[in-house]
């Protein structure tokens, strides 16, 4: 018994999903074999796990340790950060369509080793430039008027970038791929995988900043540094015979469909043929546009490279669009644009109402805690209801608990003052309605280490760095006149963390599901595209209203952004239960 997905088929390839039935009696039949424990050991799901730990546990430690390093290199301001972090959501938000389909279109095999080789000596170098800057800062700072310092950090600034695509394409092809083909096409083994990775992900969120920030603050950077680049280089070996051992024991890997350039019509009526034959035409197209180019310009190989760039970044969206969960994929994005997380906003606004650096960090475990739950309630909630509705399910629960979070903007405590968004050209009378209004806000405490704060995307590192360098100077003095609205805030927030990574969980298996094998890098690279793009907005809004006061009507604005997301999935499940009822 099997179920067909509901995905057209794409360059002739065909994908069966496996029934539940059918898992439990593989199960049952596993567990009867003598020695499955050695058999796990050897599987591909275990090297797999172990691999993915790895490359999430070196992840972590180097988004944490390159923001502090870059805060510390220019003497604690945000501005190599900023930077920094502009480029590195730049860059994939460029290049993401062209790194998936760079994934497409080579051997499975070939593109792991690729990125994981890139990322990893990236990485590597980059922590030798940073470790000769540290110790010979000074000598550095006096060649060429300074200027060897600005090189030393666009270096460190570009090899970190490099490392983040090489990092971006290794996700989607290990995650995205690797997974679906390892599971043999079966909805429960792919959900079980999904949701293992992503406790992997929770926990090494948390232990692997402890612990490099640990070596930078008992040791050095120079030491945190070395650490880091040995980790990087044994973890190399360790993820390359891992996966080469993956990649020869489960022989699906090494099939891969030709990714073709199809059009709508041919895409969905499968007419593989024609499509080869237009290809084919277009090419040739091509080339004559690049031979008439090269007769009349000097440069003929860039106009060619950039209007391949164009056109691979046009296809590429276009096929993230007309896939069939495309409202799913969107309304997972629009969840990124929001300060209702453990990154530097939310605790930096802890922070100016009084709430310690200790306290934040227990906060953060609770939270990590909660992820773990939801990801344990998608596996039951998936085998009992169904993906889409545990989907819809996990999208009401999110909403439910971010309306606590609304509620503490309006409750005791709560710093919001709207007349700080009025034009500075006010009248006396004005003046004077303000600094009657000011004893009010006497429970707001002056963000003193806010222009510390790293304006990261990665969403994993934020916290950490918080607790390095913004909670140095932790305020004394009066306390807040009310607790309520910051408990309701992180009530709010950790909770929403259940249906949070269970609805993320379920976007990312119908996405897996449902996009065919030749378009799943291409599809994929777009989609974090989305997410990068919709991530820097949420930074937008806060330079916009940067102030404590102005943190209740980021709230509700995040709130609203999630909300349109998780409508977007609603329109999503209300087509996909009528195509099902269609089909039966």
């Amino acid at each position: 018994m099997s179920l067909r997905a509901d995905a057209a088929p794409c360059g002739g390839v065909v994908v069966d999903f496996e029934s539940d039935d059918v898992r439990e009696a593989r199960k049952k039949k596993a567990r009867s074999i003598p020695g499955s424990a050695l058999i796990y050991l050897r599987g591909p799901k275990f090297l797999i796990y172990v691999s993915g730990a790895l490359s999430m546990w070196g992840d972590r430690m180097w988004h944490f340790a390159i923001s502090v390093f870059l805060i510390e290199l220019y003497g604690r301001n945000l501005l190599l950060t900023a930077v920094f972090g502009l480029v590195v959501a730049g860059s994939v938000l460029l290049l993401g369509a062209m790194i998936g389909d760079w994934v497409d279109r080579n051997p499975r095999n070939k593109v792991a080793h690729a990125s994981l080789f890139i990322q990893n000596i990236s990485v590597t170098v980059c922590s030798i430039v940073l470790m000769l800057v540290f110790s010979y800062k000074k000598w550095i700072e006096q060649i060429w008027d300074g200027w060897l310092t600005v090189v030393c950090y666009t270096v460190v600034i570009i090899l970190a970038d490099v490392a983040n695509l090489a990092s971006t394409a290794l996700t989607i092809a290990i995650q995205r791929d690797w997974i679906v083909v390892i599971t043999g096409y079966n909805r429960g083994h792919l959900a079980g995988m999904n949701a293992t990775m992503r406790r992997i992900d929770q926990v090494t969120n948390i232990l692997a900043p402890l612990a490099v920030g640990q070596v930078m603050t008992l040791a050095s950077n120079v030491v945190g540094c070395g650490f880091i680049l040995g980790w990087n280089l044994v973890s190399l070996i360790v993820e390359f015979i891992f996966l080469s051992r993956v990649y020869r024991i489960v022989p699906e890997l090494s099939e891969k469909p030709p990714a073709l350039e199809v059009d709508d019509e041919n895409f969905l009526e499968g007419r593989t043929e024609r499509t080869i034959a237009t290809g084919l035409h277009v090419t040739e197209e091509r080339c004559s546009i690049s031979l008439h180019l090269k007769e009349i310009t000097n440069l003929p190989l860039c106009f060619r490279k950039f209007q391949w760039f164009l056109s691979t970044c046009k296809e590429g969206w276009k096929a993230y669009y007309r896939q069939p969960v495309f409202f799913a994929g969107m309304g997972l994005a629009f969840l990124y644009t929001t300060v209702l997380g453990f990154d530097c906003i939310t605790t930096g606004y802890a922070y100016t109402q009084g709430i310690s650096g200790s306290l934040l960090s227990l906060l953060m475990g609770v939270s990590a805690i909660t992820g773990l739950m939801g990801t344990v309630m998608f596996t039951k909630l998936r085998k009992v209801y169904g993906l889409v509705n545990t989907g819809v399910i996990s999208s009401c629960l999110h909403l439910g608990c971010l309306l606590l979070c609304v509620c503490s903007v309006f409750a005791p405590g709560s710093p919001m003052d709207l007349s700080l968004l009025m034009p500075f050209t006010e009248s006396a009378n004005d003046s004077e309605s303000r600094n009657m209004a000011r004893p009010r806000q006497k429970q707001t405490y002056p963000l003193q280490g806010v222009s510390n704060q790293p304006l990261l995307p990665d969403r994993s590192s934020i916290h950490w760095t918080n607790t390095t360098v913004l909670f140095e100077n932790m305020p004394s003095g009066n306390t807040p006149d009310s607790y309520v609205s910051i408990i309701l805030l992180f009530l709010g927030v950790i909770t929403a963390r259940i249906g949070l990574w269970s609805f993320d969980l379920t976007v990312t298996q119908l996405l897996q599901e449902n996009i065919c094998e030749s378009e799943r890098g291409v599809v994929n690279g777009v989609q974090s595209s989305m997410n990068y793009l919709m991530d820097l907005l949420h930074f937008i809004m806060v330079i916009s209203a940067p102030q404590p006061q102005h943190f209740g009507i980021l709230v509700i604005i995040s709130v609203l952004f999630i909300t349109t997301g998780h409508t977007m999935y609603f329109l999503y499940a209300r087509k996909a239960k009528r195509k099902q009822h269609l089909n039966t």
